[in-house]
This record gives structure tokens, C-alpha cells and sequence, in this order.
């Protein structure tokens, strides 16, 4: 294990199977939490300076009750899922800084956090309303669900998205970074990934498997970041600074993460340089066209 690297259930805290908070050396404006069913049915989120987006990794029972600012009663909402991450988007819902709620389940529930202050309307996206995008080409080509993003979700801090890489294909092509901030050109934010992997949804097999990826990041400037990893569902990275990719799902096995973006910048936006030796290869993808296996949806 290092600093930036965790394996499924070394960041276990209570009924939470995973949670990645300030807590952690180094870190400092994003967070995440999983809540899984095979722990607990109920789970609770208490109200403090920190705006959530809380969804379905997998499984179709979630009950979110919830007090918003200002508000004298709770509300419940019921959320729709999905078979697994690589069966199209799921349900969203947007909760504001300072909003307590109850979360039961008998599924696998992604809550994503950020540090926040600021009076954002609780917003609830429905999956067929969640943006499904196509990037990249050839083996370049991965799916996006952006619930989080800055133009589709109206949030103080947070950008996020969900990308499943499909087998034998990359992603963080080319390598790019978002650690200085320079207005209108580049971010500074910290990322979090999440990952899960299965069998090739178009295969079936009675043979032994082991669904993994890889990952790669390496420095930008003199701040130490050096990872290169295996990575199997519930593992953790973070990336604190420094170039990141590529995201490599290995033949026979689909690859999925969640990012979850944020930082000290006086606006929210997504702002990224390449690594300048690699740059060149976005310039190949139209003529490689998309990989037709994709999109994934819920077929």
C-alpha cells in the first residue's frame, strides 16, 4: 500500500465499506463513501459543510431521506439502479452542504462528497436524464456518465463522472494533468478514482477470472506522485497532483471508475493540459472512428 493507492476495504470505517475524507494524510478537498448492503441496510449521512451526489452502483432499492436547509420536514426519495455500473447510468441525487439523510438499501451505494458552502437546490436526476457521452476513438473509446460535470450539474465544488472502459481499450489517453491553476487554461483539483471490473459483458465463462485494470500516474513538477497498480473492484486511487493515465482495462475484462474532482480555485471548472509527448494522439482518433461495442446501456 502507499499513500495514494488503497485496496478494497483498507479504508473500511464502521458500517461504511469505504470512506475517503480529510482524514487521510495529504487530502484534503474531495471524498467519497460506499455503503454496502452486505454491511448494513441503513446507513447515515450527518449535516455539516459538504454537498453529495448519492446513487446506485448496483442493485434497485434506495430510499434517501433527507432534511433540506431550512426545511421543517424530511423528504424521501426512491431511487432507481441498475444491474451492475456497466448496465447504463442510475438514478442521481444532488444534496446541498449542511443536508442530513438516512440511506437504506439493499443494494451497493456510491455517496460522493466535497467540501463545500453555498445554497445549490437539492436535484435529483433521473437515469435516463443523465448525459451518456462517447470520447475518444479506435481503443481510445470509453463511455461517460455525466451526472456531475460543470454543465450538468449545478453544484458549489464538485465535478463528477462515471467511465467504463471496455475490454482491451484505454482511457487518460493521452496522460494529462490539473494541478496549477492558470484561468481559462488549466484547474487545479485533486481526483479521486474508483474502480470496478468484471468479465466482458459479452462472454460467458464457467472458468476461474480475475477482472482487473491498470493504472498509471507519474509527476508534473518536483512533488513526488509514482504509482502503477493492479486494480480490481472497490480499490481506491487518489491523485493529488501530477499526470494521470493511462487507464487500461485488460483483455476479457470491462473496467469502470468514478472521479470525483475539486480544489481551491476561485471557480468550478474542468481545465486540463496533456502531457506534451503524448498530446499528438488525440489527433487520431476521427479517423478510428468509435469503437462500436459502446455505448453500454442497460440491455
Amino acid at each position: 500500500m502507499t499513500q495514494w493507492f488503497y485496496r478494497r476495504g483498507e479504508l473500511r470505517r464502521g458500517p461504511w465499506e469505504t470512506v475517503v475524507d480529510a482524514s487521510l494524510p495529504g487530502w484534503q478537498y474531495t471524498g467519497m463513501r460506499i455503503a454496502d448492503a452486505a454491511d448494513s441496510k441503513r446507513f447515515e449521512l450527518e449535516a455539516g459543510p459538504v454537498e453529495r451526489v448519492i446513487y446506485l452502483l448496483a442493485g434497485d432499492d434506495l430510499q434517501v431521506t433527507y432534511t433540506p436547509p431550512g426545511a421543517s420536514s424530511s423528504v424521501t426519495d426512491s431511487l432507481a439502479g441498475r444491474r451492475s455500473v456497466f448496465y447504463g447510468p442510475s438514478d442521481c441525487l444532488y444534496l446541498p452542504p449542511h443536508t442530513p439523510a438516512t440511506l437504506e438499501t439493499t443494494g451497493r451505494v456510491m455517496v460522493v462528497e466535497t467540501p463545500a458552502e453555498g445554497d445549490k437546490p437539492v436535484q435529483l436526476q433521473r437515469a435516463a436524464d443523465v448525459a451518456t457521452l462517447l470520447r475518444g476513438g479506435g481503443r481510445s473509446t470509453r463511455q461517460v456518465h455525466d451526472f456531475g460535470g460543470v454543465d450538468h450539474l449545478d453544484a458549489n465544488r464538485m465535478i463528477a463522472v462515471e467511465v467504463i472502459v471496455p475490454a482491451g481499450n484505454w482511457s487518460g489517453i493521452p496522460p494529462h494533468k490539473h494541478d496549477t491553476y492558470v484561468p481559462g487554461v488549466e484547474s487545479n483539483l485533486e481526483e479521486i478514482y474508483y474502480f470496478e471490473a468484471a468479465v466482458d459483458r459479452a462472454y460467458q465463462t464457467d472458468k476461474p477470472t480475475d477482472p482487473m485494470g491498470y493504472f498509471r500516474g507519474y509527476p508534473s513538477d518536483e512533488r513526488p506522485f509514482d504509482e502503477l497498480v493492479e486494480v480490481r473492484t472497490g480499490d481506491v486511487v487518489l491523485v493529488p497532483h501530477g499526470f494521470h493515465g493511462p487507464v487500461a482495462a485488460t483483455p476479457g475484462y470491462d473496467l469502470y471508475f468514478m472521479n470525483v474532482m475539486a480544489g481551491p480555485d476561485p471557480d468550478r471548472s474542468w481545465n486540463i493540459v496533456d502531457d506534451p509527448n503524448h498530446g499528438w494522439v488525440r489527433d487520431t482518433w476521427d479517423a478510428e472512428g468509435t469503437d462500436p461495442r459502446l455505448p453500454y446501456l442497460a440491455s
